[in-house]
């Protein structure tokens, strides 16, 4: 049983520390007199209603009437229990922690159990830095990073490191150390199948660090071998001391640099944002190994008004960039996206180009809403009215996103412009957007009766094999749009794990909710149940996804083909001159694409 910290404790450590110091390792906070303000980290809000009274050692939000001492708002913010919280602020001011009638705390007790395995993380990561920088065996992962253009004043403040090839050494030698089995299983160091086997081996380390820089978790990166054997990157699971979707990657680098600038950038991976801050950027941070999540946003809220968003160009890296995007915006934040020129990503930048090339690259980022517009006017064509409906229904998520009413009418106005349609019409379709999606995208329900069976083909098996999998989702959705399905059934469901994304809820249970057709529901609880599609790896479904593509760009050919053939006995229009044009082009254009993709599956048969 655990002890109870002492009233002397408590009232000793809230005399002591600084509520202000406190509050402003998570808020921007100005001085307005006898008063601190800034951004409640509670709630959204652009103008400042979060106070700090310095002399009373409070604080009180008059948006959300949030209020209380640093212990509470510690455990508020860390999501930690109050003698947790306690321990934390006394560390801090030097307070000495003294518990009720005498209890003496054991040890290896539940309370400081995440201080334990902190204290483990940071040993470790001290002996795989030792090995990148002092080990023959290290040599090579330290040429790695070298060739990389990674310089050694950043490789000792990131605190990279090497794990070793033996993957038995590291539990010998923390056994050595005194360390017991049953801690070392449950740091997340070892293989729970094979506990005295490491999880990190022959690896590139790079050390996880909290707020406050301590090192709660790692991230591994591949460097020999065989690729098709072993992940590019692997990633520190959550751990009693490390929530992956609640930390930053250099968030504690990054920390007072996004107090300064108020704005941030978010990157793809450990790589990229090492080369932002080598080349002087030092407000970057980035997700840890999974998709962006609203937690890690509200983590630099309290600090930044700006957002940009440096993903990968590819498919996948432009689906979180949309998705990226939503979320911002949904908590009130302006977002700009990096576009990086003659590179695929930062690091690449600085290596050939230096950091004045990176930093011009920053400074030119575009707004959301001009990313958005110029990435839909590649994706549909907009000289047709079908075209224009589903460009417009792509973008209605982002205005939706939006938090003022000038936003939204000035992003509406936008989408007119761009698509030569009024205001008016534009603001019609918004409102009824519900119902115009319905019609537009012609949903089953509406087309079949609710007694016709689901048609489970080859199109509507990939969709449900991507149904959990945010990642292989993301790619699916930035490589196809619902005409690329001919199954009305893998259509409708496609346009429901969609609505489900932007709205940054995949879960099973959100696109059953989300879902309208029964026969589909039953379905997708059949499949999910029977676990069907959990033996598929990312190249299945990527195979998939590359012959939906495949087959959509013939059944394209094949109306081009007709519409180009009624045309025939009426050239002498001149309209119907420039539409056999227009239809000739796009046909070569497909051409193009289906002897590529053809040449493409030629050359994977073999291999």
């Amino acid at each position: 049983m655990d002890g109870i910290i002492s009233q002397e404790t408590k009232d000793a450590v809230l005399a002591s520390v600084d509520i202000v110091s406190v509050v402003s390792d998570y808020v921007q906070l100005e001085n307005r007199g006898n008063q601190w303000w800034g951004c409640c980290p509670f709630h959204h809000e652009k103008t400042p209603s979060f106070s700090v009274t310095q002399d009373k050692n409070m604080y009180y939000c008059f948006g959300c009437h949030e209020g209380g001492d640093a212990i509470k708002f510690v455990m508020e913010m860390e999501k930690i229990r109050f003698p947790e919280a306690v321990k934390l602020l006394a560390r801090k001011c030097g307070v000495e922690v003294k518990y009720a009638n005498n209890f003496l705390p054991r040890p290896e007790n539940t309370d400081n159990s995440k201080e334990l395995y902190i204290d483990l993380y940071t040993r470790v990561a001290d002996m795989f830095h030792y090995g990148l920088l002092r080990t023959e065996a290290g040599r090579f992962a330290l040429e790695y990073i070298t060739k990389r253009g990674i310089s050694r004043e950043t490789i000792e403040k990131f605190k990279l490191g090497y794990s070793p090839a033996d993957r038995q050494w590291l539990k010998k030698f923390l056994r050595s150390k005194n360390f017991s089995d049953d801690f070392l299983a449950r740091s997340g160091l070892f293989s729970k199948k094979y506990p005295d086997v490491a999880f990190f081996s022959d690896r590139l380390m790079f050390p996880i660090f909290d707020r406050r820089g301590q090192v709660v978790a790692f991230g591994g990166r591949f460097l020999r071998g065989n690729p098709e054997k072993s992940p590019k990157y692997l990633n520190s699971g959550d751990l009693i001391q490390y929530r992956k979707g609640e930390t930053l990657y250099a968030f504690n680098f990054a920390k007072q640099a996004i107090r300064e600038s108020k704005k941030v950038i978010f990157c793809e991976g450990y790589m990229d944002c090492i080369a932002y801050h080598q080349c002087g950027i030092s407000y970057a941070v980035a997700p840890l190994g999974t998709a962006l999540t609203d937690d890690q946003i509200k983590i630099v809220r309290g600090f930044a008004d700006t957002v940009l968003l440096s993903f990968d160009s590819d498919g996948a890296g432009q689906a979180a960039t949309q998705r990226a995007i939503l979320m911002c915006r949904r908590q009130g934040l302006t977002v700009k996206i990096i576009r990086l020129h003659n590179a695929k990503d930062p690091a690449e930048i600085m290596l050939n180009f230096g950091a004045e090339t990176l930093t011009n690259e920053v400074n030119n980022a575009i707004l959301d809403s001009d990313y958005l517009l110029s990435f839909l006017s590649q994706k549909y064509r907009v000289d047709t009215p079908e075209g224009k409906s589903k460009f417009a229904l792509d973008f209605f998520p982002y205005i939706d996103a939006l938090q003022t009413d000038i936003q939204k009418e000035s992003s509406l106005e936008l989408l007119g412009r761009t698509l030569n349609i009024s205001l008016e019409a534009v603001k019609r379709d918004f409102n009824n957007r519900e119902d115009v999606k319905k019609r537009t995208l012609s949903a089953p329900a509406e087309s079949h009766s609710e007694s016709q069976p689901v048609l489970v083909n080859a199109e509507f098996r990939a969709v449900l094999a991507v149904l959990s999998d945010i990642n292989q989702f993301e790619l699916m959705q930035s490589r196809l749009t619902e005409d690329d399905f001919e199954n009305p059934f893998a259509r409708a469901l496609f346009s429901t794990l969609k609505e489900c994304y932007l709205a940054g809820d995949l879960s099973f249970v959100s696109v059953l909710s989300h879902c309208n057709h029964d026969g589909i529901k039953q379905k997708i609880t059949e499949s999910v149940s029977k676990g069907e599609f959990s033996h598929f790896t990312a190249q299945s479904v990527a195979d998939s996804i590359e012959q939906l593509e495949h087959n959509s760009l013939k059944r394209r050919r094949k109306a081009i083909l007709e519409q180009m053939n009624s045309l025939q006995g009426q050239l002498s229009i001149r309209e119907n001159q420039e539409l056999m044009t227009k239809l000739f082009e796009e046909k070569k254009v497909i051409d193009e694409k289906i002897n590529k993709k053809g040449l493409e599956y030629g050359s994977g048969a073999g291999s």
